[in-house]
C-alpha cells in the first residue's frame, strides 16, 4: 500500500491565518492527480486531522495538478494550546497516510 507522499511529487503545509490551516498536495502528474482526487475527500481529511468534515474546504486546481484543503487549527496560532506556530506538521501526517488499492480511501499508517 502506498503511502500518500510516495504517490505525488509534494506535501505542503502552512497557516492560512492565525485559525486555520492549509495543505497543498502537488501531484506532478495527471495519474497521481486523479488517484488523490479519488481517494481525498474533505471527509477522509476531517478523520486524519481531527478536524470536523463539515469544516474541511477542499479546492481541486486540475491545471497544476493540486489538490488542497483548508480547515481550522485545533489552537490559534501562538495560544498556549498552540503546538505548531507554522502549521507545517500538518504535511507529515497526511504524506504518510496511505493510499487504498486504485486510490479509492485513505487511512492512518499502520505501525509494525
Amino acid at each position: 500500500m502506498a503511502r500518500l507522499g510516495e504517490a505525488v511529487q509534494a506535501v505542503r503545509s502552512k497557516n492560512a491565518g492565525p485559525f486555520m490551516v492549509t495543505v497543498d498536495i502537488f501531484c506532478g502528474t495527471d495519474a497521481a492527480f486523479q488517484r488523490v482526487n479519488a481517494a481525498l475527500p474533505a471527509a477522509a481529511v476531517g478523520r486524519l486531522c481531527g478536524a470536523d468534515p463539515d469544516r474541511v474546504e477542499r479546492y481541486e486546481l486540475p491545471d497544476i495538478r493540486v489538490v488542497k484543503f483548508s480547515f481550522p487549527r485545533p489552537a490559534p496560532q501562538g495560544s498556549r494550546g498552540d503546538r505548531d506556530m507554522h502549521g507545517a506538521q500538518w504535511a507529515v501526517l497526511l504524506a504518510e497516510a496511505e493510499l487504498g488499492e486504485g486510490g479509492e480511501s485513505v487511512r492512518r499508517p499502520s505501525r509494525p
